[in-house]
């Protein structure tokens, strides 16, 4: 897992999470990578501050799901990574009904709750033109969910 700083042409900068450097090349060559602030598919790597010198870092804090003014220590890579599949877990699995479950979530017509699913190409540009929030997870958080 490679995690990029990215910065859209409007500069609003955010982070990516790519299984290696030519999965970014090529969803951002298919414009699958957009910012989350103005949907722009102008996305460049930006420098990171993020430097490593050896294992001994400080833990890192995360924002937990369920209550953002909360946050949760973690003790390294394959913590963060297990806390996160632990939320995306969940989750309410929608399946391929993930663009009806999103609309109706938006428009009011059910209580919020977090969801995943599929959806396809159409479906994601349609509920981005909607005003929809959603992203994509990468396979690894994903892979031991199907």
């Amino acid at each position: 897992m490679i995690v990029y700083e990215l910065a859209c042409s409007h500069a609003h900068r955010f982070e990516g999470w790519f299984a290696s450097p030519e999965d970014y090349e090529r969803q951002r060559r298919s414009t699958m990578i957009r910012c989350p602030v103005c949907e722009d598919p102008g996305i460049e790597r930006r420098p990171s501050a993020n430097i490593q010198v050896g294992r001994a870092a400080a833990p890192a804090t995360v924002p937990a799901a369920e209550a953002p003014t909360q946050s949760v220590a973690v003790g390294g890579e394959a913590e963060l990574l297990r806390k996160l599949r632990q939320l995306v877990r969940r989750a309410d699995d929608v399946g391929a009904a993930f663009a009806e479950e999103a609309r109706k979530i938006h428009y009011d017509e059910v209580p919020p709750r977090a969801i995943r699913g599929q959806a396809t190409g159409e479906e994601a540009d349609s509920l981005r033109e909607e005003g929809i929030d959603f992203l994509s997870l990468p396979a690894l958080l994903t892979r031991d969910l199907q």
